[in-house]
């Protein structure tokens, strides 16, 4: 049985070799191009690794299922080039890359910047609809509206080729790697584990930032211990691109006092320190768990049969996936004392039961469970599972089809219907923001 190898990432070097290396991270849609104009003068100091993103820059499309498993292919790429400890920059989604990084693997990241950065991007009903639109309209209605995202209205206006640049980005990047990495960031969430961060970090941000501004950027710095805030004033969320001298200057006097790599003269490699243990933090007394994340049990774990684990948990969480948070929460919320145990109920048996099983994907689910809601005439259900199979990754066409075939065997009248309610949801969920 052959061994799956995990696949390296697209990559490039600048400056000497004998020179501690730092790493540059790009944000989702973009190339290792945006970092160039910090190139010039970081590699005075250190020898600079850039790389893309899957399917970004023409780089192999190889879709990243999760910010940890990109991390993990970077630290691939780098172990076959002997590279042991770093520095790390990294934009926005590469910012996700750097946390994951200094949380799992502490003795490889020397120093930490994170810039246009959130411990949670937005949430994940929002990259979920994006993923939605990209798979139905393709890449050029989010290449088009990006420079609204990344730059001030002054600087687009000033600079048309910049603009352009940040289009072209966009639509040559692979359409299944940016919604795999829309994926991977509605998933993204470190909020409770940022105090175990423990190198230093710079958390720099542009103060007209939309995307993730300066009050996620003061999260982190409240969260990680040894952390400062760097406001760059004039600068949207491509704050490298906008502003690169000042963003080229506040890098190398971070990287410059807080990271003093140590070299053994036997060895010509830069030494790496031991990792500090960690000691073991006792759970919060009840009192402090907010008591809407406190869910009473139907089912007690220990009256399970045989030792299983309670589903609920598995169930919410692919409940929430499946359907959306906002779906969800306004579900829970609007239960009482009545209907409280049949919220727990379904969630439990069968979001934690049968959607979590793995004997069918996601997308299989959902084509049964729209035939069997036509079926069953069921269409307040028909609606958001309809959305829920755009999100799992069915296309409209695809909907169609499984509408269609419904009809033969579930009748005329109540496929019409379905395709009444089905296609108001598909109108709702494809149709680009402007």
């Amino acid at each position: 049985m052959s061994e799956t190898k995990t696949p390296a990432l697209q990559y490039r070097f600048d400056g000497p070799e004998d020179a501690p290396v730092l790493i540059l991270g790009p944000s989702l849609g973009t190339t290792w191009h945006m970092w160039d104009r910090q190139v010039p003068e970081l590699v005075k100091q250190w020898r600079v690794f850039r790389y893309d993103l899957p399917g970004h820059g023409g780089a192999p499309a190889y879709p990243a299922g999760s910010v940890s498993d990109l991390a993990a292919r970077l630290l691939a790429t780098l172990d076959a080039l002997g590279v042991q400890r770093f520095g790390y920059a990294g934009c926005a989604f590469a910012g996700a890359v750097g946390m994951e990084l200094a949380l799992r693997h502490p003795e490889r990241v020397a120093s930490l910047a994170l810039l246009a950065a959130s411990p949670r991007f937005g949430t994940a009903d929002e990259f979920r609809q994006r993923g939605v639109i990209v798979r139905t309209n393709g890449l050029d209605p989010i290449a088009r509206t990006s420079p609204d995202r990344w730059f001030t209205t002054g600087f687009a206006a000033a600079q048309p080729a910049i603009t352009d640049w940040a289009v072209q980005m966009v639509r040559t990047t692979d359409p299944g790697c940016y919604i795999a990495a829309c994926e991977a960031l509605a998933a993204f969430d470190v909020r409770s584990e940022l105090s175990r961060i423990g190198v230093p970090t710079l958390v720099l941000v542009g103060s007209d930032d939309q995307v993730t501004g300066p009050a996620e950027a003061r999260t982190l710095v409240a969260g990680i211990p040894d952390a400062r805030l760097a406001v760059v004033p004039g600068a949207s969320h491509l704050v490298p691109v906008e502003q690169p001298a000042a963003v080229t200057d506040l890098l190398v006097r971070h990287f410059s006092t807080a990271w003093q790599p140590a070299f053994d003269s036997s060895t010509g490699q830069m030494a790496i320190p031991p990792v500090p243990v960690k000691p073991v933090l006792s759970a919060p007394p009840l009192h402090s768990v907010p008591i809407a994340e406190i869910a009473p049990a139907v089912v007690p774990p220990q009256a399970l049969p045989m030792g299983r684990p309670d589903p609920y948990d598995a169930g919410i969480k692919v409940r929430r996936e499946v359907l959306g948070d906002a779906h969800v929460d306004r579900a829970l919320a609007q239960a009482d004392e009545f209907s409280g145990d049949f919220q727990e109920f379904i969630t439990r048996y069968a979001w934690g039961e049968i959607w979590d099983r793995p004997g069918l994907d996601r997308r299989s689910r959902s084509c049964v469970t729209l035939t069997a809601l036509v079926a069953g005439g069921h269409l307040d259900e028909l609606a958001f599972h309809t959305r829920a199979a755009l999100r799992n990754g069915l296309t409209p066409v695809e909907i169609k089809e499984v509408l269609l075939q419904a009809a033969v065997y579930c009748g005329v009248p109540a496929a019409n219907s379905a395709f009444k309610v089905a296609q108001q949801v598909i109108r709702e969920e494809t149709t680009p923001t402007e």
